[in-house]
């Protein structure tokens, strides 16, 4: 593969690569800057290319000509199918993003909007580049793990409903590629799953189609985080199909979960024998107990319906037994059952995830909250439990 980079007449944020006689520009952009949807502009008229890439797939792109679309989720079916985390992290990542627009009066990804405009008026081909965000999203929880990604996201909440204003200067200084630099430095050591899979992976999957998009002169135009990765990977051979693979629960994994529900049959098991069918109550009685409490104090920390509450607290004894069963999904179900979100909770969700109050009164957010601090008590119940009955059995 012969790789050539050169200088360009364009800001030092564009580079001009040469690739097998394709010639390729990547545009690096802040996703709130006015400044960005200009260059691109500029760039994309300068060159006239056969195509324009951009760093967005089908779902996000689609969310950005329809910001409205949050009205006509059936969340019902979204908790059955398992994606209530899913959606919670792009619900978050939305709000942050249109609360950094709001200040800049900008709308985010403008520029990207802006970039396939302009090809569209110019008649150039278009590619969208990335990789589908629900994918990236489920493969990034499946990395870190459930009680990483609540932190993660209840972090995330906590820096929305601050109050802490960004510059303008800031916003443009992170296009800059030694402000880049130093951050992924820092993002690396911190969370190094999630930039794997926030950024890693995806600069692998944006270098490969935007080094496959047709044509002999390709304009890129992505966030200004990816140009070093892409730069540093356009021309290799990448397995995009193991890139687009959702996870799945390996045998490891898989007895992982079972371990704690088994170790608490067998020792009810062994109480039974051991000691008689009073131990063995004994134990059931305090899995139940506590499992069922903590379910409830999950439930009831969201300020969940009474009914939804005491689901909870019949429902985590017996979901937690059961690996592929949670019992923050029957919360979730029943609390939608009884205060189904109205058009106007999904009119204003991405408004009210800017504030705690608003987190909690929103039906839509109220659920979700439901679903993660359910799940996250009946966790620390499990746990709890089958510590109480080893110690019972012990006894015993």
């Amino acid at each position: 593969m012969e790789i050539t980079t050169v200088t360009t007449d364009f800001p030092e944020n564009v580079d001009q690569i040469d690739l097998n006689g394709k010639r390729i520009y990547i545009v690096g952009t802040a996703h709130v800057s006015q400044s960005s949807v200009e260059l691109v502009e500029e760039v994309i008229r300068k060159v006239r290319p056969d195509t324009v890439a951009v760093e967005l797939c089908a779902s996000r792109y689609q969310s950005l000509k329809d910001p409205d679309r949050w009205r006509n989720t059936d969340i019902v079916a979204l908790i059955k199918s398992g994606r209530a985390y899913v959606l919670m992290a792009q619900l978050v990542l939305a709000s942050f993003q249109k609360k950094l627009g709001a200040q800049f009066n900008i709308k985010p990804g403008a520029e990207m909007l802006r970039s396939l405009a302009v090809a569209e008026e110019l008649d150039c081909g278009t590619v969208l580049a990335d990789r589908d965000v629900r994918t990236t999203l489920k493969r990034t929880w499946s990395e870190i793990g459930f009680f990483s990604g609540f932190k993660l996201i209840m972090a995330l909440i906590i820096s929305m409903v601050t109050n802490q204003k960004v510059s303008e200067e800031e916003i443009e200084a992170l296009k800059s590629k030694d402000t880049l630099s130093n951050l992924m430095h820092e993002f690396s050591a911190k969370f190094p799953s999630l930039r794997k899979t926030l950024i890693d992976e995806r600069d692998l999957y944006l270098a490969s189609k935007i080094g496959s998009a047709p044509g002999s002169s390709v304009v890129a135009v992505v966030g200004a985080g990816h140009v070093p990765g892409i730069k540093a990977i356009l021309g290799r051979e990448i397995d995009v199909a193991a890139l687009e693979a959702l996870p799945s629960r390996g045998v490891i994994g898989k007895l992982i979960g079972w371990s704690i529900p088994l170790a608490v049959v067998g020792l009810v098991i062994y109480g039974f024998f051991a000691a008689g069918s009073g131990l063995s109550l004994q134990m059931l009685g305090a899995w139940f107990w506590i499992t069922g409490l903590f379910g409830a104090i999950g439930s009831t920390l969201a300020l969940a319906h009474p009914v939804t509450i005491v689901s909870a607290f019949l429902a985590t004894p017996f979901a937690t037994l059961h690996p592929l069963i949670a019992a923050g999904w029957i919360a979730g179900l029943v609390e939608a059952w009884l205060k189904k979100p109205r058009v106007s909770d999904f009119e204003c969700v991405l408004q009210d995830l800017g504030s705690l109050k608003g987190i909690w009164t929103n039906r839509v957010t109220r659920i979700l909250l439901i679903i993660a601090l359910t799940n996250l008590l009946a966790t620390i119940g499990m746990i709890w439990g089958a510590k109480v009955i080893a110690e019972l059995a012990l006894i015993g």
